[in-house]
């Protein structure tokens, strides 16, 4: 049997409450700031494991990442001895349901660097990546050795019988071993149905949902080893993440000005409800809106960071004045606009996939996401 997907061989499953916010709720490193600046929060969430570099103690003594890891480990020992307890050889069945949408997922361990018999990689890529954002997290998961959040995996084909066949694994497992609010985790042992999730899981490629960072993170630190959830759903929901743009002195009526200057159709708008269709971005600023046409019948996100933000306004859509903003948040108060973009469809991320080609960076959002903390696997110093 292929060895690309395998147990978790030495893990902590939470024993209530996974402590402290979910660590992959935050991106942006002043929101990271804040949280570990409230009481214990430096000491006793997955957060402070997950961003060192970012508590209070390492920001008054200027340490990078690499220097702060003392402050993880310890925070990681204290969680790990309070929050959870060992397992050794088992795989998980997740299930997170909320009101944007359910999955059911094997938790498990694979190798992002495995290739099949064609040569090709059977984890791919869906979305491009900041190349600092992997850096930085392969040196941590290098640095600690444990993997705190999975990334989420879908199966490129046969989803439904996937999803099936965990069902009726969770069928025979009957009581979870962790139930939360929003969360439930069985965990499979060594034995029959083990081997036949396992089985499953390798029998096709799989799709990055979440996680793109941390899936190049895995491969770039060379362990072989990326804890994450394999699911198909059964309702899996893909929202897009907008772009916010911050530091540029532009007013909503400088960037109508650059838009219409290129040829696109700029119009105001009184309506400030963000497109549910592709072809439109709304862009809103001070209380106002603008409605703009895109150009051609390339997805959205590429035509915003190339038409609209890169080619009209000569910024670097990867660069620091330019801040993606998931569905649902609020826009950082400091921002001169903020650019909605329609949702991808699922049909032409899987086209993009099959091409063989990726996303823009941050372009789609997938839900539920995997719940953090729910499992700790380490993660050997060699794979």
């Amino acid at each position: 049997m292929s060895t690309w997907v395998s147990p978790i061989r030495h893990g902590w499953v939470v024993r209530d409450l996974v402590p402290g916010p979910d660590v992959d709720e935050f991106a942006e490193p002043d929101r990271v700031i804040a949280a570990l600046a409230q009481p214990g929060a430096a000491n006793d969430t997955l957060l402070a494991v997950q961003h060192p570099h970012r508590t209070p103690t390492a920001r008054e003594q200027n340490l990078d990442l690499r220097a702060a890891l003392p402050i993880a480990h310890t925070a990681l020992n204290h969680l790990r001895e309070s929050h959870y307890r060992p397992v050794t050889d088992v795989v998980g069945l997740a299930w997170r349901e909320g009101p944007q949408g359910s999955a059911l997922g094997l938790l498990c361990l694979v190798d992002p660097a495995a290739v099949n018999p064609d040569g090709l990689t059977w984890v791919r890529h869906t979305e491009e990546v900041y190349l600092d954002v992997v850096g930085e997290r392969a040196a941590m998961l290098s640095g600690l050795g444990c993997a705190t959040s999975a990334a989420m995996l879908v199966p490129v084909d046969g989803g439904e019988q996937f999803t099936r066949l965990l069902c009726d694994a969770v069928g025979q497992l009957h009581q979870p071993d962790v139930e939360l609010t929003d969360s439930r985790l069985w965990l499979a042992g060594k034995g029959e149905l083990q081997d036949k999730l396992i089985e499953a899981a390798c029998s096709q490629s799989l799709m990055v949902a979440d996680g793109n960072h941390r899936v190049a993170a895995a491969a770039l630190a060379g362990h072989g080893s990326l804890l994450a959830l394999i699911t198909a759903g059964p309702d899996l929901r893909i929202g897009p993440i907008h772009r916010v743009l911050v530091g540029t002195g532009l007013s909503l009526d400088d960037l109508a000005e650059k838009w219409r200057r290129i040829g696109l159709d700029v119009q105001p708008s009184e309506d400030h409800t963000p497109p549910d269709m592709p072809g439109t971005v709304v862009v809103t600023a001070k209380g106002k809106a603008l409605r703009v046409k895109l150009p051609g019948l390339d997805i959205d996100h590429r035509q915003v960071e190339n038409v609209l933000i890169e080619q009209a306004l000569g910024l670097d859509p990867a660069g620091p004045k330019v801040w993606p903003l998931a569905p649902g948040r609020p826009a950082r108060p400091d921002a001169d606009a903020t650019l909605f973009i329609a949702p991808i469809p699922l049909a032409d991320v899987l086209a993009v996939h099959a091409a063989g080609e990726r996303m823009p960076r941050k372009a789609t959002y997938f839900t539920p996401k995997p719940r953090s903390g729910l499992v700790l696997s380490h993660i050997p110093s060699n794979p």
